[in-house]
């Protein structure tokens, strides 16, 4: 009972300590709110306003109703330019994607001899590229058929392909984009918090008066942990409440108090990881280095932005006893399929056999850097 009590009561000097440090409070507002909102909305996966100009060496109706089926917000409107104007427009960055319809196209295509449309593509930008190439097929040869044929003359397609799209149903990005940045934002300042908790004891000197006491270093760390993590995990459920559910619209389909006690859990392993560099470095900008070292890679190849499958193979099994690959899949599961404890419990396994041995390597450490100052 004493030690919980100790427990407890250091816990609440790391939140008065927390809550006096104005900078890292409106740090973790921002993050969890404005910067969630701003990068998920900012940055897409989906075509829009593509710049695109057209050589019109046609000058057919055809080639007028490919131009007026580009449309936004896939396509900005279209550029008629000359064709001496097309390598410096796309050297420029001007122009994404230029296409050139030669001469005769119209009367090449009434008669079936199955004319070419060069498409001149700026893959600097290789998602729009890629994109936006299929679109550019897809539109000019829709066109192309509705002028041969005619508007009731259009033959059926061999194979009628019915698409039914599951979890995400208007491929909105901004949702997926905000269930990952919530994701990367409690990894990274749980690990922040925690570690700075660390050092900042050593510069303000207060660890010295918590040695002189009777307190054990594992005491001292656990209150570092569940303090900072129930920070973090209280901003978390009101980000995914306000910012994620809320502005942005993600359907509530699945269970929020699972996935909070899976953020509780993944928080175990985040808040030791803390501590761990917080005993490895000797100040914060050693801290910070450490933290573009060691942190950001493991959130950039957790799964949350790229697939694991299109990762190489010895990457792909590295990354599998890495916590965040797990929490990512754990989160994805319940928030855009509603899954149960029945389909994540493999991963939360991972996560919490993960976390116990990083927190026994990170009180370790701990000692050993408590001895030191003590010596």
């Amino acid at each position: 009972m004493r030690q919980a009590r100790n427990i407890w009561n250091l816990g609440i000097k790391e939140l008065r300590s927390l809550g006096h440090d104005h900078v890292l409070i409106a740090l973790i507002i921002f993050a969890f709110s404005y910067a969630i909102y701003s990068l998920a909305t900012g940055m897409s996966y989906e075509l829009r306003n593509a710049s695109i100009s057209i050589v019109d060496e046609d000058h057919s109706r055809l080639s007028d109703n490919i131009a007026a089926a580009l449309l936004p917000p896939y396509f900005k409107p279209p550029q008629q330019i000359g064709l001496k104007e097309l390598d410096r427009r796309m050297d420029d960055g001007r122009d994404t994607f230029v296409l050139d319809i030669p001469p005769k196209f119209q009367a090449d295509v009434s008669a079936a001899r199955a004319p070419t449309i060069q498409v001149n593509i700026d893959a600097t930008a290789v998602l729009q590229a890629g994109i936006g190439a299929g679109y550019l097929q897809q539109i000019i040869t829709n066109e192309a058929d509705a002028f041969y044929y005619g508007t009731d003359k259009q033959p059926e397609p061999p194979v009628s392909l019915r698409t039914r799209v599951a979890f995400n149903d208007n491929l909105e990005s901004s949702w997926f984009m905000g269930v990952a940045w919530l994701i990367n934002i409690v990894t990274m300042l749980a690990i922040v918090l925690s570690g700075a908790a660390v050092i900042r004891e050593r510069e303000h000197g207060t660890l010295d008066h918590l040695l002189v006491m009777p307190l054990s270093p594992f005491e001292i760390a656990m209150a570092k942990v569940w303090a900072n993590g129930l920070v973090i995990m209280v901003a978390a459920g009101l980000s995914l409440l306000i910012i994620v559910r809320g502005v942005l619209g993600l359907p509530a389909g699945g269970s929020f108090t699972l996935f909070m006690a899976s953020v509780m859990l993944y928080l175990f392993f985040a808040t030791a990881m803390g501590l761990l560099l917080g005993t490895v470095a000797r100040s914060m900008p050693q801290f910070g280095l450490l933290f573009i070292l060691v942190v950001l890679p493991m959130i950039l190849l957790s799964g949350g932005y790229t697939p694991l499958e299109s990762m190489p193979r010895g990457l792909q099994i590295a990354m599998q006893a890495v916590p965040s690959t797990h929490f990512v899949k754990i989160a994805q599961a319940i928030l855009f399929r509603g899954a149960g404890v029945d389909i994540i419990w493999p991963n939360l396994a991972v996560i919490v056999g993960v976390g116990g041995l990083f927190f026994a390597l990170a009180l370790s450490r701990f000692r050993a850097s408590v001895s030191q100052a003590v010596g």
